[in-house]
């Protein structure tokens, strides 16, 4: 019986291996709220200890008031190094930096720029992404 099942289950582990390295999830972050950003950080570090952090892509876009957060001097500072630490990428939008007049000097370090925030996400549910508004 043995020599059965466990070739069956070496068989099976990596398909789901494979299924779960697929998962992407994108988080909008455009409230300008330490709620709303510690909410959304929390949900971000219950999908990796869910699916494995190495198993699921994790982008945060932050536009509009939510690009405080991403400021260098943001009380969710911490939390989003952290993030990014573990694997989260984290993108600002351009054209609310623009706005609010904001130089990349003023962000936090690690942090990636994309032109439009709004197209950024409208990109990624194209290509497949969940998507989370916290």
């Amino acid at each position: 019986m043995k020599k059965f099942i466990i070739p069956l289950l070496a068989a099976l582990l990596p398909l789901d291996a494979a299924l779960a390295a697929d998962q992407k999830v994108l988080f909008q972050v455009s409230e300008g709220s330490e709620a709303s950003w510690n909410l959304t950080l929390n949900n971000v570090k219950n999908v990796q200890a869910a699916l494995g952090r190495d198993r699921v892509d994790v982008e945060i876009v932050a536009y509009g008031p939510g690009i405080g957060m991403l400021k260098a001097e943001s009380l969710a500072g911490n939390r989003v190094a952290d993030a990014m630490a573990a694997g989260v990428k984290v993108v600002a939008c351009e054209n609310t930096m623009k706005g609010q007049k904001l130089e990349r000097a003023d962000m936090l370090t690690g942090v990636d720029y994309v032109p439009a925030g709004v197209i950024e996400i409208m990109e990624r549910q194209k290509q497949g992404w969940a998507y989370v508004r916290p």
